[in-house]
């Protein structure tokens, strides 16, 4: 007779401290060996903020959703809040840590989707990591350090300061990543591909279909499909199944059954829920849920 498996617990969650220092500051910055509280082991975890790592040294890999990062010196991380994250290392990791509330950056520029236009952030088609050349990680580190000085003795304006040289270094890292990757180079993203990541951001769990979103858009099938693969690297139904699919897995490592998580994504029964998870995954949920 088999064991039941119990349930994974629910994924634990972390959030801002945005008064660490005294007054709202929507950013922090600091060693990855020596930040307090900072969870380097395999718990299975979740940042409701941006974080972006930079690895000096490390051995072993980094889960990030169902992606497997390998933990080498000259790695940069990128991840976005809801991301389920675990570490996997052999021998001690060090680096920075660079970590944002998005209102750090949306509200100064008003633009909610400002982060969108980074292609390493909300990632589908590539890798939401890349490793850059020994002199490219130091002028990285360089703008880091720019900023850490500023947290030493913090001013009025300080907060000016600091979101320059982040968006100087967002910028340059976008630059690379479009090198390492392949991609369009600069930060213009067309602004129906905005609206899209917007809506799916929001209706994944009701809407999964193209038809759904070409309706909201008021645009072609066509038209869709050639901005998502421009700027996004996929068809506009990979993208829908991708975020889908993420969801749902971490959704797995909760508490609920199968069959109640068919129904909260919209499924109308489980077994096509199920038919839609293998053809993705490979495997059934319950299959997926018994290997965490």
């Amino acid at each position: 007779m088999r064991n039941k498996k119990v349930p994974s617990p629910a994924i634990s969650q972390y959030h801002f401290l945005p008064r660490k220092y005294g007054w709202d500051l929507l950013l922090d910055i600091g060693r990855i060996e020596t930040l307090e509280n900072f969870v380097l082991d395999s718990t299975p975890h979740q940042l409701s903020f941006y974080e972006i790592l930079f690895l000096e040294k490390g051995n072993g890999h980094f889960m990030l959703d169902e992606h497997k990062v390998a933990l080498t010196p000259g790695t940069i991380i990128f991840t976005s809040p809801g991301q389920v994250r675990r570490w996997y290392a052999k021998r001690p990791v060090s680096g920075y840590a660079l970590f944002f509330d998005k209102d750090f950056l949306n509200l100064f520029f008003t633009d909610e989707l400002f982060l969108y236009r980074f292609q390493y952030f909300h990632q589908y088609a590539n890798p939401a990591s890349m490793k850059v050349p020994a002199a490219a990680f130091r002028q990285a580190e360089d703008l880091l350090k720019d900023m850490e000085q500023e947290f030493v003795a913090l001013r009025n304006d300080s907060s000016h300061l600091i979101r320059a040289v982040l968006c100087q270094l967002l910028v340059t890292l976008n630059r690379w990543y479009a090198d390492v990757y392949q991609l369009q180079g600069d930060t213009y993203v067309h602004p129906d591909f905005f609206r899209f990541r917007s809506l799916l951001e929001q209706k994944f769990r009701t809407h999964h279909h193209v038809a759904d979103y070409i309706i909201m858009l008021r645009m072609s099938p066509a038209q869709l499909n050639k901005i998502c693969r421009q700027y996004g690297g996929l068809s506009a139904q990979k993208m829908i199944h991708h975020k889908l699919l993420s969801e749902i897995k971490k959704a797995l490592r909760g508490r609920e059954t199968v069959s109640e998580i068919a129904y909260s994504f919209n499924f109308s029964d489980p077994s096509n829920f199920n038919r839609f998870f293998k053809q993705l995954a490979g495997t059934t949920p319950r299959q997926f849920r018994d290997a965490l």
